[in-house]
Formats: C-alpha cells, sequence, structure tokens
C-alpha cells in the first residue's frame, strides 16, 4: 500500500493522517483573528490613557503617550492623595463595598429559593406562569418612575439617609432579574437527580442544598456577578437616598471628586481607577461563572 503524503510515521510506528485543509483553515481565520486584536486594542486605549495619566506628573500630564515617557514621570502621589489626603476617598469605598456585598449576599440567597420555586412549581401551580412574564415586565419600567413614591415611603419609615433603605431599593430592582435568570438555569437542571436523593431520604431542602446547587453553581455565581456590579456602579438611587458625606458610595464620591477637582487630572484619574480595580478583580476570578451561567440559563426557560 502507497503511503500518503499527508501520513506521519511515529517512532513507536503509530501513523497519523494529516489533514490537508487545516493549515488553509488556519490561514483563512487569521483576518478574524487580526480583526478581533484591532477592535482590543482601540478599547483598551481610553482605560489604558486613564491608567497612566493617574501614574504622570503634572509636567508630564500632557504628553502624547499613553505612560510617563520617563523614569521620573512616575508618582503615586495622586493615589495617595485619593485614598488618604483631604478627599477621603477610602470612606466611599468603604461604603460601597459594604453595600455592594450586603446586596449581593441577600439577592443570591433570596433569588435561589425564588427561582427554585418557579422552576419545579409553576407547572403544578399554574399562575407561577403568569408570576415569571410579571418579572420581565417589571424591567421595562425606568427607574426614574418610581423614585418619587420610593422617596415617600422610604421617608415616612426613616429610611432616607441610611444604608438600609438604599440596600432595600436595591434589592427592589435586582430581584427580578435576578430570579428569571436563576430560574431559567434550575429548568435545565433534571428533576431525575433530585427525586434520586428524595428515595435515598433527603428532604426537599437537603437535595437542593446538597445536589441542585453544586450542580447549579454557575447560574449562581452570575447572580452574584450582576447584584455585585449593579450595586456597585448604581447612582440614581445612591444620590436620592444618602445626601451625607460620610454615607456616599463609590459613584457618588466620584461624581463630587469631579466637580471638586475639574483641572486635577491626576487626581480623577487616579479615582477612577481605585473605582474600576474592584470590579475588574471580581470580574476576573467569577467570568467563569458567569459565561456558564448565561450560556446554561438560556437553554431553557
Amino acid at each position: 500500500m502507497a503511503k500518503s503524503k499527508n501520513q506521519v510515521t511515529l517512532p513507536n510506528g503509530q501513523v497519523i493522517v494529516a489533514d490537508p485543509y487545516a493549515t488553509k483553515k488556519q490561514l483563512k481565520k487569521i483576518p478574524i483573528y487580526l480583526l478581533i486584536i484591532f477592535l482590543i486594542l482601540i478599547t483598551s486605549v481610553p482605560l489604558l490613557s486613564t491608567l497612566g495619566m493617574s501614574f504622570k506628573t503634572n509636567a508630564d500630564m500632557y504628553s502624547v503617550s499613553l505612560f510617563p515617557s520617563s523614569p521620573e514621570g512616575w508618582t503615586l502621589d495622586w493615589y495617595n492623595s485619593v485614598l488618604f489626603g483631604k478627599a477621603q476617598f477610602y470612606i466611599y469605598f468603604l461604603n460601597s463595598f459594604k453595600v455592594s456585598v450586603i446586596v449581593m449576599a441577600l439577592s443570591t440567597v433570596v433569588s435561589i429559593f425564588a427561582g427554585y420555586s418557579l422552576s419545579r412549581y409553576r407547572k403544578v401551580f399554574k399562575p407561577l406562569n403568569w408570576f415569571v412574564y410579571l418579572l420581565l415586565v417589571l424591567q421595562m419600567f425606568p427607574i426614574v418612575l418610581m423614585l418619587i413614591p420610593l422617596f415617600i415611603i422610604f421617608n415616612s419609615l426613616n429610611l432616607n439617609n441610611t444604608h438600609e433603605g438604599l440596600m432595600i431599593a436595591y434589592l427592589t430592582f435586582s430581584l427580578p432579574l435576578n430570579i428569571w435568570m436563576i430560574q431559567g438555569f434550575f429548568d435545565s437542571i433534571p428533576i431525575d437527580m433530585e427525586e434520586a436523593a428524595l428515595i435515598d431520604g433527603a428532604s426537599k431542602f437537603q437535595s437542593l442544598v446538597k445536589v441542585v446547587l453544586p450542580v447549579s453553581s454557575p447560574g449562581v455565581g452570575s447572580v452574584a456577578i450582576f447584584a455585585f456590579n449593579y450595586c456597585w456602579n448604581e447612582f440614581v438611587l445612591a444620590s436620592l437616598f444618602l445626601k451625607p458625606k460620610e454615607l456616599r458610595t463609590l459613584p457618588i464620591g466620584l461624581q463630587m471628586f469631579v466637580q471638586e477637582n475639574t483641572k486635577e487630572w491626576g487626581l480623577l484619574t487616579a479615582a477612577s481607577i481605585v473605582t474600576i480595580i474592584p470590579i475588574l478583580i471580581f470580574f476576573i476570578f467569577m467570568q467563569r461563572y458567569l459565561v456558564a451561567g448565561l450560556t446554561a440559563g438560556a437553554v431553557k426557560g
């Protein structure tokens, strides 16, 4: 039998047949890869420029280069002023971190139980089907429409100018999307897994905690990401309910910081980077849950 040009014989005698079209397929992908790299570079320029300006001295601030052009041009004074100077930016950072973590935890727990109930019981109790559609309808209304009623209600309950009131408002607007998203993920998990656990003597709660949740960790992670990101970046509700300076969160603190330091580009860029870093780190560690949760939850529901 004649040996093909596309066959390669390994030292152990194994014969591998190469795909003659593989190289052509890879070459056709090169323009796509180059386009992706170009788009990444274009979209990264504003962020890299902001990062570079946060390390520049005043003398080097308006140079064309993204980063300081000489070793003498590098400085950490802007970050020192932002975190430990008169602006006391770290107070805003701690307030945002506190509010975001608590809302993320509460929203995730409530979404798990509500989403599980909708996924498993809406076929038994038909009105729950309408509740699923209601969750989507709630997303159609802008927050601005509800600001005045919320302010009146919170004022009567003495919840204005408190982090507790802001957390309740965040839960009100983040829960519908989170419940709908995790409910779609639970729909993709076979109910046979729970029935097997029930046969082995587990309770319904135990089957949820020990069987369903470990399998649905990507969905739970994506819900946590959305809740944290929403609280960290939200501006409208925080500006309405938090007036004292010591209670402000990062978006409000950054906005006031811009008004007070309109010509100090080093301070403004350093404050922006400080605001971005926590959510960036959070996304880096949680991105696999976000991608898996979105793709799995989109299959059914």
